[in-house]
């Protein structure tokens, strides 16, 4: 049986605890839930560099005191300069190496808008400070860290920068070293004493272009200048528990909302027991089959997830889907 942890006075989660300390920390100061996430986030960066780092996207849902949610897309778009054209010849989009980074890390542009958008009165040396001392001082090398490495270090010891930062005299860091990153720590007190927006149009950025460039990524410096998160209203749904949200495309938000939609239509009372985990995982092929037919760029999507999400009874707009288990479970939606 799963619980709920509850508190009085603000609570922080995140899959490192140091992350969790130093959000926490914010909240203690003053700081909104805002300004923890964002300390959170950028600790994570150092700490949990293998899950997460400013090289990524992120994608907020922010509630307002009066209970108005919004939703942030800080997800980074595709380069001007990586066109069909650039990959011709190949039969996909390479996994690793610099024609596989072709869109703009968005993650910052998030901080700064959601930031903007919650108010506070913390400055950015504060929010930042915990991640740039782990960073300068160094952290603890986990075991998942280790092991990732480990795991993958066939396709990672190539790149010149990865060995120079992880692997000193050629070596595999282990569980509780102490592992320094002084390039971030620069990084982060950049944006904490310049602003976060020298990411995408300062000497940052410019740093950050040079960089890309001679890795063969296509993401120039007028993609960085041009990026932006964006704000809008999240998708939601109304089921018998409570009203539940989630982000737009192009995240899988509108999937797992369906999931929920569709396994409660299934009457999934828990997931503990061999028939609950048989609808969730029915609920949850359906939804997907719905995902990799319509979830795309929203520019070029045929259908709103919302109007899907909208229908209590979970019906999947544009076409019959069906799935079924040994014939002892099945799920159809069918159009309106």
């Amino acid at each position: 049986m799963l619980f709920s942890a509850r508190s009085r006075k603000g609570m922080v989660t995140a899959p490192h605890h140091l992350a969790a300390q130093a959000g926490r920390d914010i909240l203690k100061a003053g700081g909104n839930a805002v300004e923890a996430a964002v300390a959170v986030a950028a600790t994570l960066s150092v700490v949990y560099p293998h899950m997460t780092g400013l090289g990524g996207d992120g994608f907020w849902l922010v509630r307002r005191p009066d209970g108005v949610m919004m939703a942030i897309d800080a997800c980074g778009r595709l380069a001007q300069k990586a066109t069909p054209e650039l990959y011709h010849g190949l039969d996909a989009v390479p996994w690793r190496g610099g024609l596989a980074a072709n869109t703009v890390a968005g993650t910052v542009a998030g901080w700064s808008r959601a930031l903007a958008y919650a108010g506070g009165t913390l400055p950015l040396t504060t929010l930042l400070a915990d991640a740039i001392d782990h960073a300068e001082q160094g952290m603890v090398v986990t075991e998942s860290l280790a092991g990732l490495m480990a795991a993958h270090l066939d396709v990672l010891s190539y790149m010149p920068n990865f060995s120079a930062l992880f692997l000193p005299q050629g070596e595999m860091p282990i569980a509780g070293q102490i592992h320094h990153n002084p390039a971030l720590a620069r990084t982060l007190r950049r944006l904490a004493t310049v602003g976060l927006g020298d990411f995408y149009h300062g000497k940052l950025a410019e740093q950050i272009a040079a960089e890309l460039s001679s890795c063969g990524s296509p993401v120039g410096l007028d993609d960085l200048n041009h990026h932006e998160a964006l704000l809008s209203t999240p998708l939601e749904t109304q089921l018998h528990h409570g009203r539940f949200f989630n982000v737009n495309p192009p995240t899988q938000g509108a999937a797992s909302l369906l999931i929920l939609a569709l396994a409660e239509r299934l009457g999934v009372t828990g997931a503990d027991t061999v028939e609950n985990i048989h609808r969730w995982v029915e609920a949850t092929k359906a939804a997907f089959i719905w995902r990799d037919r319509e979830i795309a760029d929203p520019a070029i999507m045929r259908l709103a997830p919302q109007d899907l999400l909208s229908d209590s009874s979970a019906r999947c707009h544009g076409g019959w889907y069906r799935a079924r288990a040994r014939s002892t479970l099945a799920l159809s939606c069918t159009t309106g």
